[in-house]
């Protein structure tokens, strides 16, 4: 007993031990090599692309990355950042794995070269697998050991981020359910097609407004974007978390009280009030998703992006024509790999139904929409008029908006000859009581659905009231627009309503694309100076 009491070390000596233990340790975790979240065990690199790969450590750390033969040296610069760029590798289904050695070893397993999309927008590119059509069909059939998929989680802030949580995963019925269902079913498609491993990022934010993924430098030299800007510098100034969360607690105590009293009364539950949202830390706030979940991405070799984005923005349409292409043209800068491509999604219909033409929102975002397609190259531009619920702005077929975007992809980046344009407004001839519009991207013909007339159509004279018009099929790019009382038009409009009634398309096949909505005036806009 008495040696071991001897061997036994003091109190006051072994609480020093465990501190010399624990700044022990801390001082090699500092000094660990890491990289963000986006590097990682099952993850895709960019195919054909000289890859970058990035990380921290100790200030004037020697850092070494290799992979599939090739060797990369670095040494951490002041601030303990080290960057690789890897050389370009083929496709490739053989695990790899990406070795980097500093003062201790990270060791990235099962890692696959091939296509890799950002999945990014509002809640329309977030809505999940598990909530949309036929999910059942899509979960059980969502083994795909070379699908891989990673989502960044929702984090609103003007402080720029350089990681965030999660991982790299390859598709199974598990982790594709809550994934973005236009992002895996882009993807799939795309797999299935190339028979290339493919790799999916997703960051959408439900609700998002286009202003929040751009630098606020950029927009605050952009005119258009000024008034949203004065009004966020207001709030920005004005609201007060903790005067928010009082009020919200005293709503809690009273409504508490009335609890008690239904319950007293066999009354029903009064619904309990929400809690605050501060928008400070919200996905309207200017740049505020920029920095939260696209800065921690940036760099990462992709191929490009798809975008499912406007509902939010849709009382700024006339703004939107310059915030648009300016977002697209930002991530392009920093992303510093050229002009990637970037596809997006027009917005559906929805809402009620328009008993006489009249000018509203949404015709004017898509519109704004369509527009970029003529200021920015390598875009494209899926559009599903025909696809909307009017009572919710989220469409559960995302298979079809998901096919519609990949048509853009495989034919503009891979080469496969197939129809991806809808059909859009080329130029209005006027005769006598009649206007004669010819379309661009026609396929073999245009073609109307359900009825053989085509419907959709307005028209206006010099007064410019439109009334709706009747219309016929004149040539294979033709369509005939009149409408009684209209001697001399004017100007035609199609599909120009928040939820329109119309029907036509391109056809090659069996393949129909509707026809992109339009207007030949350029009468003025709702949303100008909005």
């Amino acid at each position: 007993m008495d040696s071991k009491r001897h061997t036994r070390m003091p109190l006051h000596k072994n609480a020093g031990f465990v501190l010399f233990v624990i700044f022990a340790l801390a001082s090699v975790a500092v000094g660990d090599v890491k990289t963000p979240a986006i590097f990682g065990s099952n993850m895709v690199l960019q195919l054909d692309h000289a890859n970058p790969v990035w990380g921290w450590a100790d200030m004037g750390e020697k850092v070494s990355v290799t992979i599939a033969g090739q060797s990369h040296a670095t040494q951490t610069d002041k601030n303990g950042n080290w960057r690789v760029t890897l050389k370009p590798l083929k496709a490739t289904g053989k695990a790899l794995t990406l070795s980097i050695k500093g003062k201790n070893e990270l060791k990235y397993e099962n890692i696959l070269i091939g296509e890799v999309w950002v999945c990014s927008g509002q809640s329309n590119m977030g809505w999940s697998v598990n909530s949309s059509d036929d999910s059942d069909l899509e979960l059980m059939t969502a083994d795909f050991p070379n699908l891989r998929l990673i989502s960044v989680p929702p984090v609103g802030t003007q402080e720029p981020q350089n990681d965030f949580k999660g991982q790299w995963e390859a598709s199974t019925p598990d982790s594709a359910k809550n994934f973005s269902a236009v992002g895996y079913l882009f993807g799939r498609r795309l797999h299935q097609a190339l028979k290339v491993p493919v790799g999916l990022i997703d960051n959408a934010w439900g609700g998002s407004a286009c202003e929040a993924w751009i630098p606020r430098d950029r927009l605050n030299a952009t005119p258009v974007a000024k008034p949203y800007m004065e009004l966020w510098k207001q709030t920005e100034g004005n609201y007060d978390a903790k005067a928010a969360q009082e009020k919200h607690e005293a709503q809690k105590a009273k409504w508490t009280e009335q609890v008690k009293k239904a319950k007293a009364a066999g009354k029903p539950r009064p619904r309990a009030p929400r809690a605050p949202r501060n928008p400070l830390t919200g996905q309207h706030r200017p740049a505020n998703l920029y920095n939260g979940v696209l800065n921690p991405v940036i760099g990462y070799g992709i191929k490009g992006a798809i975008w499912y984005q406007g509902e939010s923005n849709s009382g700024r349409g006339h703004a939107y024509r310059e915030v648009f292409p300016l977002m697209i043209e930002t991530w392009r800068r920093d992303w510093k790999q050229g002009d990637f491509s970037f596809y997006w999604v027009q917005l559906a219909d929805f809402m009620g139904e328009d008993e006489e033409p009249v000018d509203n929102n949404w015709p004017e975002l898509r519109e704004a929409q369509t527009l970029t397609l003529d200021k920015l190259d390598n875009v494209g531009e899926a559009v599903i008029i025909d696809v909307g619920e009017g009572r919710d702005i989220h469409p559960r077929n995302k298979q079809i908006v998901a096919n519609r975007l990949v048509r853009n992809a495989l034919a503009k980046d891979y080469g496969i000859k197939i129809p991806y344009q809808s059909p859009r407004y080329k130029s209005m001839e006027t005769k006598v009581g009649k206007a004669i519009l010819t379309f661009d991207h026609f396929g073999t013909g245009l073609y109307t659905f359900d009825v053989r007339e085509p419907v959709g159509f307005a028209i206006c004279g010099k007064d410019k009231k439109f009334v709706w018009a009747k219309a016929k099929l004149v040539g294979k790019d033709k369509v005939e627009v009149w409408a009684e009382g209209i001697d001399q038009p004017v100007a035609v409009r199609y599909a120009w309503s928040n939820n329109p009634v119309c029907n036509l398309y391109s056809k090659t096949g069996s393949v129909t694309l509707p026809v992109t909505p339009f207007r030949t005036d350029d009468f003025p806009m709702v949303t100008e100076g909005k």
